[in-house]
């Protein structure tokens, strides 16, 4: 389906095809604007928050795309609509007031961007506004300072407020500055990594969160609270030769934890570092990486026929949706434009879009518990030990799988009973003989070291499984040491694979191969346990990059009461590069499994468990 309102064929190359792509992305919404007010009604689904505050939270998502423009010196189309809008909604007397926010308040959120508008763009804004509606937003957005809030990062957000009052010359509150920052200190684990909060996962918040927002302060505060600024730059530095590992040659990032309906926000890092004048990697090779990005998602049939982003990843789906994806959320992505409030001169226009720089095959993150593999025109990622612990939809599926591709992606549940169901891609899934299937969830350890992350696990109370997952070249291995007092089902999953056109099966004791023109997907078995292959389909819209149902290789077998071994390994990529005698061989022997792939080896020590 052809949208209209957005050109798909934009090359993307200067600044002037940007803003005709941030422009096009506003005028979309535009018809969706209701007169005298100061909310955007785009569908009649909802999130947690009720249809009004989901309202007000499209109509402030689109000010990550409206303030780079002011910022730069382009006015946006219907600025007016926008102006009244704030007017509106920041004014008690007015009928289409934005409310009194309460505690954990979704409005919360949206009012970092109006900290930033004040902070880069106030001239243009507040030209228009005479005292008392200064008075009025002001006061509106002063409500952020004390609320209580999640304790995540969210800190950033009441930070943001006070930024755009000191630049506006509005009264600002220290105290709630130091607050919020000390609030944020304590889930620092070091090299450039935070948690989202204590004990919380390491995903694209830390990214398109805590470091975009922290640039942004580095940016902005630089002449009032220098040491701060220059910490948070040092951190950011830091977690960019990290974070860089998680892009791809054609732009795509690795689809991994909530949110992934903020789409190109998973880049905004690096629009961020631009904006700072963060020198950690030559402005092309940043320019390239933002660029790219933005290609590859308008390759990608992300819009509704009006040119309004939907909710999903690739493609519309609210199957993967959280209870906080609203229809306006994914206007969150127009983050990555922050790099328009950037003149024609600065560095980063003025750079030739440079390539990725020259990885190591495999890059290890023991912050994260993640291993990046760079393999030819496919990379993945290998993980373990991250679990959101407010039990969002999919919460397994989007943290806790072995492995996550930008090729692949991965597939979501649909249903814990019936394999087909139970997304079994890139895990290791098993049942009381019942068809009712338990995933890796949560981990009572978990290890990274020596090229490989090792995780314990407990599916049952008394069902324990120690694994490590190991790369070897372009292959997977997975090692397993489980102990169960009860009988099980077991299948592992290989990478899922389009089902149209209907792949090829190859099916065998120890293995399963599912081939397509373009791709192949294999798992075998390379312990001495029995499992036999077989392939699952799944059903359509489980999996986050293609629509179609997915193809996914299995290994399935039988566990009896006591202690087993099972070693896999794993291959997916271009058919044309398959080499199945590459495949790496293991060896156990006296409580020891040894895994050789030509000049690579690796021992594991199975009675001296980390």
């Amino acid at each position: 389906m052809q949208p209209k309102n957005i050109t798909l064929n934009n090359r993307l190359e200067s600044r002037g095809d940007l803003q005709k792509l941030v422009n096009e992305l506003l005028n979309a919404v535009s018809p969706f604007f209701k007169k005298d007010a100061s909310r955007v009604d785009l569908a009649n689904f909802t999130a947690h928050y009720g249809q009004q505050i989901a309202n007000m939270e499209t109509f402030s998502r689109l000010l990550w795309g409206v303030t780079p423009l002011l910022a730069g010196g382009h006015e946006p189309e219907h600025f007016s609509f926008y102006i009244q809008a704030i007017k509106n909604g920041t004014n008690p007397e007015h009928a289409d007031y934005w409310g009194e926010v309460d505690p954990c308040d979704q409005r919360i959120v949206e009012m970092a961007a109006y900290g930033l508008l004040l902070a880069v763009a106030h001239k243009p804004l507040l030209a228009h506004f005479n005292e008392q509606e200064k008075q009025h937003l002001w006061q509106w957005l002063k409500q952020s300072e004390n609320q209580a809030i999640p304790d995540n990062n969210w800190h950033f957000f009441p930070i943001l407020v006070q930024v755009g009052f000191h630049h506006c010359d509005m009264p600002t509150n220290a105290d709630a500055l130091e607050t919020h920052f000390a609030a944020m200190e304590r889930y620092y684990l070091g090299d450039g990594w935070y948690s989202d909060g204590p004990g919380r996962p390491r995903d694209y918040y830390i990214s398109m969160g805590f470091h975009f927002y922290g640039l942004i302060y580095a940016k902005l505060m630089a002449d009032v609270d220098p040491e701060r600024c220059k910490k948070l730059r040092e951190r950011a530095a830091l977690f960019a030769t990290d974070f860089i590992h998680f892009f791809a040659d054609d732009g795509s990032a690795i689809p991994f934890g909530r949110s992934m309906t903020y789409r190109f926000a998973q880049a905004a890092f690096w629009s961020a570092a631009a904006f700072a004048g963060l020198e950690v990697f030559e402005p092309g090779v940043v320019k390239g990486i933002v660029m790219r990005h933005l290609r590859w998602w308008l390759q990608q049939p992300m819009f509704d026929r009006d040119g309004v982003l939907s909710v999903g990843y690739s493609y519309p789906n609210l199957i993967m949706a959280e209870d906080y994806n609203a229809p306006g959320s994914p206007y969150w992505g127009l983050k990555i434009m922050l790099v328009m409030a950037l003149g024609e001169e600065d560095a980063f226009w003025q750079a030739q879009e440079l390539p990725l720089p020259p990885f190591d095959a495999h890059h290890s993150i023991p912050h994260a518990a993640q291993i990046l593999v760079h393999q030819p025109n496919h990379l993945w990622m290998l993980t373990s030990g991250q679990l959101e612990l407010n039990n969002f939809v999919n919460t397994e599926a989007k943290y806790c799988k072995f492995a996550y591709s930008t090729r692949y992606g991965f597939t979501i549940e649909r249903g814990r009973y019936g394999l087909n169901h139970a997304a079994p891609d890139s895990m290791l899934l098993l049942s009381e003989k019942d068809d009712y299937w338990r995933g890796r969830r949560d981990c009572e350890s978990v290890t990274t070291a020596e090229g490989m992350i090792y995780s314990r696990w407990q599916p049952w109370s008394d069902v324990t499984i120690d694994t490590w997952l190991l790369p070897l070249g372009d292959w997977q291995v997975r090692v397993h040491h489980l102990k169960t007092a009860r009988e099980l089902d077991a299948v592992e999953g290989g990478f899922s694979v389009p089902n149209r056109p209907l792949p090829q099966i190859q099916a065998a004791q120890a293995v399963c191969q599912v081939t397509t023109h373009d791709d192949i997907s294999a798992v075998y078995c390379l312990s001495p346990q029995p499992r036999r292959g077989e392939q699952v389909v799944t059903p359509p819209n489980s999996n986050l990059l293609f629509a179609e149902r997915a193809a996914i290789p299995l290994l399935r077998g039988e566990l009896t009461v006591g202690t087993h071994i099972l070693i896999s390994a794993v291959w997916a990529g271009d058919a044309s590069a398959f080499d199945p005698h590459s495949c790496p061989q293991a060896e156990i022997r006296e409580g020891v499994v040894s895994v050789v792939m030509g000049s690579h080896e690796k021992h594991i020590t199975l009675h001296k468990l980390p």
